[in-house]
């Protein structure tokens, strides 16, 4: 398919113990040849052979080890070259430059991966799974990203397809032979309960991919509390560093400090707030206002209290402020005085408390994620351009519209379904109902 080869260096650029320059396409062997001591012309795949690269003159580079995959078992299905050579900026640079004068071109970014893709090795959300176990940054995230590499969300995505290719399947050959009298007879009443069922399916597959969106994303979580409440504390016993500036005097924090938390299974964008109270300092009125913004777009709020006094009227009109969000309240100080409430003790780092309320309030969304489901906005947005085009199909069959017409959007639906695994063309939708139905004699 490609006529080019192309190579990169597949380690970080930088010094190191070892270093590996890949080769992929056609001209990989005629490459090596020029710059590689060793004939591999006869060596089996997936071998590695030791030997030395030398220059155009004949000069020693550098000792290294090259393996060899010959295609299509490789991973780009191509001839692929992998030259393992000591780590160091100068060596590595000196061997990538010599498999480009030799006629090799440098390979865009994810190059590899999208010949791999396009030569049908993967599909579309298994590439996305190779990027994303690569800046993967916990557990769970990893574990998907594997997931997604074997292949877990055509697995998922395919019984959609094919219950949706049944249904239309069904109905074109209603229209297209009418005259077959071992075809049932469809009318919009018996097509409608099948849509039905379909929506409730493709529902439950986005719903748990949002869910499990919001543990891999991060949940945005804003600190919120009066002045000297504890609010910079919390936040530093969170990260478990001196982030914010702490001290007894009101109205220090001014501005929003922010942070980033993993805990065992769920990830905190942290926003550590302006205390909230009525002041005449106008800079610190500034630093209220983004606190109050920062409220509106909060998934999260953890309202700070203070557990050694009663509560006022700043207390208050904070928890009136926060009723309708999503919202944890912490007692803070429970060194000078326990409180029945959640309490912590954020100047010890006594917030077991609070991590494990946390943990359980995200407990629907952690188990998502560590279900089957899309990994990314784009796979969710194509689910629920799928969902939205079958919600037009149920109201047209409700409102008895003629089959041959209904079937425009279930095709859009199947298309924005099979774009998720990178495969959305007229003909393959063509080819697959010409697969399952054999009417001809």
């Amino acid at each position: 398919m490609f006529k080019d080869t192309i190579v990169a260096v597949s380690t970080p650029l930088q010094e190191g113990a070892i270093s590996i320059i890949r080769l992929s396409g056609d001209e990989a062997f005629d490459i090596i040849k020029k710059m590689f001591n060793k004939d591999l012309s006869n060596k089996k795949s997936h071998t590695i052979t030791y030997g030395m690269i030398v220059d155009q003159d004949g000069n020693d580079v550098d000792e290294v080890l090259v393996s060899i995959f010959r295609s299509p078992k490789s991973y780009t299905m191509e001839d692929i070259i992998e030259i393992n050579c000591h780590g160091g900026l100068f060596v590595t640079k000196t061997i990538l430059g010599l498999c480009i004068s030799n006629g090799a071109r440098i390979a865009r970014p994810g190059e590899f991966t999208e010949r791999a893709f396009l030569n049908g090795r993967i599909d579309l959300t298994q590439a996305e799974g190779i990027n994303d176990i690569i800046v993967a940054n916990n557990k769970i995230d990893a574990k998907n990203a594997l997931n997604s590499m074997k292949g877990s969300v055509t697995k998922l995505i395919n019984p959609l397809i094919d219950d949706l290719l049944q249904i239309i399947a069904n109905i074109e050959v209603n229209i297209d032979y009418p005259e077959y009298d071992d075809v049932e007879v469809l009318s919009q009443e018996t097509v409608l309960p099948y849509a039905l069922k379909w929506r409730d399916k493709i529902n439950e597959v986005i719903e748990k991919a949002q869910n499990s969106m919001i543990i891999k994303d991060g949940i945005d979580t804003v600190i919120l509390g009066k002045p000297n409440v504890g609010k910079s504390s919390l936040l530093n016993a969170l990260l478990e560093e001196d982030k914010a500036i702490v001290t007894d005097i009101a109205g220090t924090t001014r501005d929003l400090v922010e942070g980033r938390i993993r805990l065992d299974n769920v990830t905190l964008n942290l926003i550590d707030t302006a205390g909230i109270r009525d002041t005449e300092d106008k800079v610190e009125q500034i630093g209220i206002a983004k606190s109050l913004d920062a409220l509106s777009k909060a998934q999260l709020v953890i309202v700070v209290l203070d557990a050694s006094t009663e509560l006022d009227k700043s207390d208050k009109k904070l928890l009136e402020l926060t009723e309708n969000h999503d919202r944890i309240i912490v007692y803070n100080k429970s060194d000078i005085k326990k409180s029945d409430n959640l309490s912590v003790s954020a100047l010890n780092n006594d917030i077991d408390e609070l991590i494990e309320a946390i943990e359980e309030k995200y407990k629907t969304q952690i188990i998502a994620s560590n279900e089957s489901t899309l990994n990314n906005e784009r796979q969710i947005g194509l689910a629920i351009q799928a969902r939205n085009s079958m919600d037009i199909v149920i109201d047209m069959l409700k409102n008895h519209i003629e089959l041959d017409l209904v079937t425009i959007d279930l095709q859009n639906s199947y298309s924005s379904l099979k774009e998720i695994i990178g495969e959305s063309s007229r003909e393959d939708l063509i080819d697959a109902l010409f697969s399952r139905f054999c009417l001809g004699k």
